[in-house]
């Protein structure tokens, strides 16, 4: 009887074990693939809507110095960067975790909203750009993840 309860709480502790390196994973993979959304997004809506002459996007300084010359539409881009970033990352999480997946799915949102918070020091944007980005962009675009993810998690048969 002894052996079984050993035997017992070593397949336990596996099973938590892994839960907890899979729960990692889908935090590593969500911020990874929700950071590659984000620059994918920011490298190549530019082409569909050019910066204002002289400027160029991928030196902060160079958007500092030009902020003046943009206009509502330049700000597409990056509020479509941030949010995809923030729900993509997210939505991966979600599917991804083996436990809590709404709340790895939120942090991914927290993580991302943290970026946010850095950017909008290091480049100075109007502040209705701020504002919408800062509120809109990351955690309402994780809640929207949780409930895609778990539309598709319960389509699969899971959770």
């Amino acid at each position: 009887m002894a052996r079984a309860d050993t035997l017992t709480v070593l397949v336990r502790g596996e099973m938590a074990v892994a839960r907890i390196l899979r729960n990692l994973l889908a935090v590593v993979l969500g911020f990874v693939v929700g950071g590659v959304v984000n620059m994918a997004i920011i490298m190549t809506l530019p082409l569909l809507i050019p910066p204002p002459a002289g400027v160029d996007v991928t030196n902060a300084e160079s958007l500092a110095a030009a902020m003046h010359l943009f206009e509502p539409k330049h700000f597409v881009a990056p509020f479509l960067a941030h949010a995809l970033g923030a729900f993509v990352g997210a939505f991966v999480a979600y599917v991804i975790a083996a436990t809590r997946k709404a709340w790895l799915a939120y942090l991914i949102g927290v993580l991302s909203l943290c970026g946010g918070i850095a950017a909008s020091f290091m480049i100075p944007a109007p502040a209705w750009f701020v504002a919408l980005d800062l509120i809109v962009a990351y955690i309402p675009m994780a809640w929207l993840a949780t409930v895609l993810g778990r539309r598709v998690v319960k389509a699969q048969g899971g959770g």
